[in-house]
Formats: structure tokens, sequence, C-alpha cells
């Protein structure tokens, strides 16, 4: 039977191509294969594993970066701020309506097309291991590959919605009829199984080829499994990998993998791609041919500079940084209307000062962490040609992560040195706390550290405050701290004056719902209703 890659219920439509690549991800895959004629050579299984990594964003905004983007939006860190143009789904996100038609559409494609990358690295996982390779070694690696991606995927899923029906292998349409989901557990054990096997079989970064930077690592299977764990509250199992990773504890005296930059400002810079501080990134190419870059920088950025100003930091964030006196993170986080001296570009200044109009947006601010310098612009710009990799796990995260469970295990001073690491690349004053008030410490440093990079709601989401809720119920509601502060402190021209965005944001946010997404209702409605709905939804 000629089995075509479809994308069944779950996954839609997507095609492997058979163009070869000369570099990593150099050019997209292109065509419709035969799966009986295909998986007969090492390159077609390398052109297989390297569409993998292509679905890990696709080939613009709208199918993955979107919701990475909304996720942002759904904290205390950032409005909608796009004032000008109807938000659409993103209201319903963002603002916690309740509306589970319009919220759950506004996750369509990002479950579409997760389903579609994990169908992706199911056919590679499933029929690699079949093909003759003169190096078994690489085969293995290919299937590590893609098993990391496949977790790496699987865990976007869970993040948002909780549990997901688990589709482990190319199904047809008649076996994928009566599909349920399977429980959050049952999903993190996958992923860990999988990971476990990418940790095991990866190379380490510097045992890659120049041409293959950007692959999954060992370490990043570490990291991410760590990562894994720490959302369990597994933090035994955590700290092991974090220990490895960190060079601490039993792995005390290894030349360390990984680094802090020096300067915090090349974090996110388009110059420091796939830099030592970095785990695993989303990669990208300015190449004018193909869709492989990042067009996020646009979304993001002020309506009066080309860009569409969807995500934009709030009052609230920027507070935070200058009550902890934290300027240098502040500088290279928020772009600022009226900003006269802009990092790495000389085209804005006291004659022609960096414009975020209060008419156009909700806050006067923007995210300079995606902030393309203007002579570093591709043209067209509106398109998706930015070479700037989206990081998706980097060294101060693991740091953060290993401060986070060695406080839970009551090692304080073990989590200071972590945590100071991170502070002291900034300038920032070691904390000396411990308890409770340390663990306060680590949550904080991780919003200013980890700002606009998609970590805040779902940090938001697993965290337990004193008084037993989640962080978010804390945050949000008609009673919620951020909502408090909109209301009745916030002395912002911008927010108070310009509310065609609302400034009470999350005050309909409902306890007992909006921990997760909605499953959008199409996916329900064609499994005939064997994909249960989130509750309150």
């Amino acid at each position: 039977m000629k089995k075509y890659i479809s994308g069944l219920m779950l996954a839609g439509v997507i095609a492997f191509g058979t163009a070869s690549c000369s570099d990593f991800l150099d050019e997209p895959l292109r065509g419709q294969q035969d799966l009986e004629n295909y998986f007969t050579t090492e390159d077609e299984c390398k052109d297989i594993v390297t569409g993998c990594y292509q679905s890990l964003a696709y080939d613009d905004w709208w199918q993955i970066y979107k919701m990475y983007n909304a996720s942002d939006m759904c904290t205390d860190d950032e409005w909608m701020g796009n004032t000008t143009q109807d938000p659409g789904e993103y209201r319903d996100l963002a603002h916690y309506t309740g509306n589970t038609q319009t919220a759950g559409n506004a996750c369509q494609n990002f479950w579409q097309y997760r389903y579609k990358g994990i169908l992706r690295c199911n056919i590679a996982i499933q029929n690699i291991p079949s093909v003759e390779f003169n190096d078994t070694t690489l085969r293995t690696r290919y299937v590590a590959e893609a098993r990391f991606l496949r977790a790496f995927q699987y865990f976007d899923l869970v993040k948002y919605f909780g549990g997901v029906p688990i589709v482990e292998r190319l199904m047809m349409p008649t076996e994928i009829q009566g599909i349920t989901r399977s429980t959050k557990e049952q999903c993190y054990t996958f992923i860990e199984n999988d990971l476990k096997f990418a940790v095991a079989h990866l190379p380490k970064k510097a045992e890659y080829a120049s041409d293959d930077l950007g692959r999954a690592t060992s370490g990043a299977a570490k990291g991410l499994l760590a990562k894994v764990y720490l959302y369990q509250e597994k933090y035994k199992e955590a700290e092991a990998l974090l220990q490895d990773l960190c060079c601490r504890g039993s792995y005390s005296g290894n030349t360390p993998e990984y680094r802090l930059l020096d300067n915090f400002g090349d974090v996110w810079s388009m110059d420091h791609n796939n830099s030592e501080e970095s785990l695993f990134e989303i990669q990208t190419n300015s190449n004018l041919t193909y869709n492989l870059g990042n067009r996020l920088p646009v979304v993001v950025g002020s309506r009066n500079d080309s860009g569409w100003s969807w995500g934009m930091p709030t009052s609230n964030l920027e507070k935070a940084f200058v009550d902890a006196g934290d300027e240098v993170r502040l500088r290279y986080t928020i772009l600022h209307d009226g900003q006269t001296d802009v990092p790495g570009d000389p085209t804005w200044n006291e004659e022609n000062p960096y414009p975020i109009k209060s008419s156009d947006h909700k806050s006067g601010r923007a995210n300079f962490k995606l902030y393309i310098p203007v002579e570093k612009r591709p043209e067209p710009y509106d398109a998706p040609h930015i070479a700037l990799n989206y990081r998706l796990l980097r060294y101060a995260d693991v740091l953060l992560m290993y401060a986070e469970v060695e406080n839970a295990l009551n090692n304080d001073s073990e989590a200071r040195w972590a945590l100071n690491q991170v502070r002291n690349r900034v300038g920032l004053d070691d904390v000396t706390a411990s308890g409770t008030a340390l663990r306060d410490a680590i949550r904080l440093e991780r919003r200013l550290e980890l700002a606009c990079e998609g970590n805040r709601l779902f940090d938001l989401r697993r965290w337990k405050d004193d008084n037993g809720k989640y962080a978010i119920q804390n945050i949000m509601g008609p009673n919620g701290t951020f909502v408090r502060y909109n209301l009745e402190e916030s002395t912002d021209e911008y927010e108070i004056n310009n509310q065609q965005e609302a400034s009470n944001k999350g005050y309909y946010f409902t306890e007992g719902r909006d921990e997760l997404f909605p499953i959008p209702t199409s996916e329900i409605t064609m499994s005939n209703g064997s994909i249960v709905q989130n509750p309150g939804y």
C-alpha cells in the first residue's frame, strides 16, 4: 500500500523532499515522497532528519512563533501591544476571556504543526534503523536526533495543554479514530524516555563538524531532560543532570561545555548565534530564495519601525528591573519610545529618537532581545529571512534551574553559587538569603534574565506560592497583583491613556480553567469527542 506522508487527523498534510543540503538547514526539503521507495540511503535519512529540525518553527511566524509570543502576552511581562488593529484571537488568550472557540482557534496551528513535526520524527525513528549504514553510530545518532526533537515538541504540547494524545509511529486515519488524551504523567514518561536515549547517543557540541552546528547535542538533551524533571518536581533526577552541565558535585573538575557570555547584550545578538552559552536554538538562514529566517523581530517590533507590535513589554516588567537595580538587563531587554542611544544601532539619536507612538501602542516599549539593527535588516525586512536564531535553551537557564533545584533540596549554598553566577554577569551583588527568601530571589532572577523568552508563563503555572496557590493564580484574577498594579497603582501614561487594549488584562482569569489553554475545538470535533476538552472550557 502506498503510504504518502500525510498528517492524519491530528497533523494535517506534510511533505519531505529529496533535495540534499551541503550545510545543515541551508535550504528546505522539497517534494512529496512515497515511503515505499524511500529510506534506502544514508543521505535520504539525513534529509528526513533535517526535515524534523525544520518542523521546530516551519517557514514563518504563524505556525509556532505566534504561540511562543502569545505565551508571554498571557503573563505580567507583556501586553498584546498593537492598538491600531483588531487583536482577534490574541485577546481571548492574553485577557483570559474564557471564549473556548476563539481561544482554541488561536492554538489551532500550534497544535497541528506540533503534531506534524512529531509525525516527521516518528517516520524517521520508525524507518532509519532498517537502512544499511557504513557507520552504524551515525544511524543511531540520526534516531537520537529525531527522538530529541520529538520529545521537545511533546514537551511544548504538555506545557500548553496538559496531557495530549501520544502518537509514536506513522498511523493511518482509521488507526487514529478514537484516540484519547494520555495523562500528563504518561506524556512526561514518554518524553523522558526519548530524552534519555538522546543523552546516551548524541555527540557533544564540540564533536560535531562545523557544517552540523545547531544539531541536537547530548548537552541539549541533558538540559531539556532536567527541565522536564524540574517541571515535575523530580529534583534529585534534575540535580544529577544539572551538576553534569555545571561541573558541580561529582562532576567538579570537569571542563565546562558551556559558559555565560561576558556581555549580556550579546546573548540575543544575531552576531552570536550558536554561542558558548547556547544549548539549543532554532537555526535560521537569510537566503532570500527560501523561508528559513525568523520573522518574529517584525511581529514584535514597533509599528513606527516596520513592525507589527504584537507582544510589548509592560511597565510592570520594567519596574521589576528598576526595583532590582538591574540596569544592564533592562537596557538589553526593553527598547523605549524616544530612546536616543540604542545599543548597536547608530540610526537613532537626539535628532532621530526611536519611535513607539502612544496612539499606536499600549506600551511605549518594545522587545529589544528580538530587535534587529537597521543596517543588518534584510530586504525585504517584513519576511521570514532574518538570520536571528531563536534561543530555546541557554546556560543561564541551566544555572537558574540548578539554583531552584538545590534550594528545593535545602542545599542553599549551592543554590546561591548558581544564582550569583547569573547575577554577577550583569554587575548585581550576591544574594545571601536562604530558604523561602532565596527561593523568591531565584524566581525573580528567572523573570529578569529570561524575560520575553517564552519561559515566564510556564514558570508561573508550575510555581506554588506560600498560600498554596500557583503563582499565576496570585498574579491574575480580580485580586491578582498584576491586575491591581494596572488598575490601582501604575502611573505609566502610555498604559493608562491608551485603553484600546484594556488595562484590566488578567481580570477574568478563572482558577481551574486558565492554568491551561483550551484544546482546539476542531480537534475535538474531528475526534468525534474522544479527545476531551480541558476543564472549565
